[in-house]
């Protein structure tokens, strides 16, 4: 599976022939000036909240590319029925559905979700993911929660998990190493740091605690890419 990150939470992944997006923010992020986003490829994109800084490029993307959007319930619906989005799987916790990458299934997350526009986002995800590549889990914006263990216990071998390392808002680098233990991995890709003054963090840092854990820390450069 190859990753390609976009800045923020965003990332892409590509298996099983697919494009996988996730919560694309990049058209406002200043950090992600240089992605040009006519450029990206999404045969799905998958939306873990309705926070600005994870939907704000669906729309415009989902509508160039044709991709399928899979998102929880009132999300996908106010993408539906307010953006004009077409082809929209709006799902919820616990749910799962095969998809044309192989399996998808949402999975607990706590934080908080409002759309943009105020309306109610329902409640936060992450996705568990299957493919003809390997398994990998994204957790969404979330605290440290003991329901991570049920995913380990899905009995996947998880090419890798992808979690916040930035705290304030959710996790910082301490409890993803946890998260890791709880899901059964040790390839963790960052998310969610160094986008805002709160959530800026000592990556330096963050990479030997995480060589302490015996967990490999993907901190990729933004719109860079890495094989795993």
């Amino acid at each position: 599976m190859k990753i390609t990150y976009y800045g923020h939470a965003c990332f892409a992944v590509e298996a099983a022939g697919k494009a996988l997006l996730f919560d694309p923010f990049i058209s406002s992020n200043p950090l992600a000036a240089h992605v040009d986003l006519a450029s990206i490829r999404a045969d799905f994109i998958l939306v873990s909240h309705g926070h600005g800084d994870h939907i704000g490029d669906v729309a415009a993307l989902a509508k160039r590319t044709g991709a399928t959007v899979i998102a929880p319930f009132e999300v996908g619906e106010w993408l539906e029925g307010k953006q004009g989005v077409a082809n929209v799987m709006s799902m919820n916790h616990g749910g799962a559905a095969a998809t044309g990458f192989g399996r998808v299934k949402l999975t607990a997350a706590v934080h908080s979700s409002s759309l943009p526009d105020g309306t109610y986002g329902g409640n936060p995800c992450g996705f568990l993911c299957e493919t003809g590549e390997g398994a990998f889990y994204y957790s969404g914006d979330t605290a440290l929660t003991l329901d991570m263990q049920l995913v380990g216990e899905a009995g996947l071998q998880l090419a890798f998990a992808a979690m916040p390392i930035g705290d304030f808002f959710t996790m910082g680098i301490d409890d993803a190493l946890k998260a890791c233990r709880l899901v059964g991995t040790r390839k963790l890709l960052g998310l969610h740091y160094n986008t805002f003054p709160p959530i800026t963090i000592d990556t330096k840092a963050a990479r030997e605690k995480a060589a302490a854990a015996g967990v490999e820390l993907l901190l990729p450069a933004i719109g860079s890419s890495v094989d795993v």
